[in-house]
């Protein structure tokens, strides 16, 4: 069976896979925001190499939020998991504007980046955790319909 902790790694990882859909269309059109990638690169102080960006996005959704969710899931307010993802990553966006942009030199809250990129950033931050959600109690679900079934074949014995 697998612990919370690897299936919030695994929601983490479509997450962020689903913000990076609408990144690469959002470039596509635009680009009319700076991406979370971009930005990324500017916080790591590689902005020739953009591979970095989109590696530490994937590395930070997969191996931190995503198990820092399955950790906090069952704490976090609200009914619904789409609606605690969204909770957690607007709560990480708040910490990563509070913290790491100023210290980036990127301003509280990305705001040198201008009004339409943060609000940009705000919104693929509660798509990311409407996704979270999702998936993870997806994860949350099959599990626990599999112990059940489990539980039911052992008294049936």
């Amino acid at each position: 069976m697998m612990s919370r902790v690897y299936k919030g790694m695994i929601a983490g990882f479509v997450a962020a896979l689903a913000v990076s859909a609408l990144e690469v269309i959002q470039y596509l059109v635009g680009p009319w925001a700076v991406s979370f990638p971009r930005l990324v690169t500017i916080i790591l102080n590689t902005e020739s190499v953009i591979w970095t960006g989109w590696a530490g996005h994937f590395a930070f959704a997969t191996l931190i939020l995503g198990p820092l969710f399955g950790i906090l899931c069952p704490r976090l307010p609200t009914e619904t998991p789409e609606t605690k993802g969204i909770v957690f990553a607007v709560g990480a966006f708040l910490l990563m504007g509070l913290t790491v942009a100023p210290l980036s030199g990127i301003g509280m809250f990305g705001m040198r980046a201008g009004f339409v990129t943060v609000a940009w950033l705000v919104l693929t931050h509660a798509v990311f955790g409407a996704v979270l959600g999702n998936v993870y109690a997806r994860l949350v679900g099959k599990a626990w319909r599999q112990d059940r079934v489990r539980d039911h074949v052992h008294l049936a014995h």
